[in-house]
């Protein structure tokens, strides 16, 4: 079985409060009860991490060294301008795989970079909350090949 990690960044602890509009009225703790109910039929073991500090995600991404097979990140507003989190996920290799709930790309015009996307293995964007749930999909699918 292999390991995932899913990680949120900052103010991603308001899903289902703040903005519905753009990121849906689910909670990350409801999200998170489907998201395992897949995995445990994919042969997918996840758990989750969420901080609103840049040094404790960077903490997280090294600690997972050994213990992950993947992480699934959603790094909120750190996406657009934190190198030390694109150093850190590029220090590792555990394939990383980037998420939006938003298109990013028809937001505000400094939304429309990502520090992040470089380093990562993909990235998948504008799906709502179903980004989570299709990273998971492509984990599952690629331990078949």
């Amino acid at each position: 079985m292999k390991k995932v990690l899913i990680i949120n960044g900052p103010n991603l602890n308001l899903l289902g409060k703040r903005q519905p509009e753009i990121y849906g009225i689910q909670s990350f703790d409801e999200i998170l009860d489907d998201l395992k109910d897949y995995a445990s039929n994919n042969n997918l073991s996840i758990s989750y991490f969420q901080s609103n500090s840049e040094g404790e995600i960077i903490n997280k991404i090294h600690d997972c060294v050994g213990k992950v097979d993947y992480i699934v990140i959603n790094p909120g507003a750190l996406t657009h301008y934190s190198y030390s989190l694109r150093d850190a996920i590029s220090s590792i290799d555990i394939p990383v795989i980037e998420v939006h709930i938003s298109n990013i790309y028809t937001r505000e015009q400094w939304r429309q970079k990502s520090v992040i996307s470089p380093v990562a293995k993909g990235t998948i964007t504008g799906f709502g909350v179903s980004v989570y749930k299709i990273a998971l999909f492509f984990i599952s699918e690629s331990l078949k090949n």
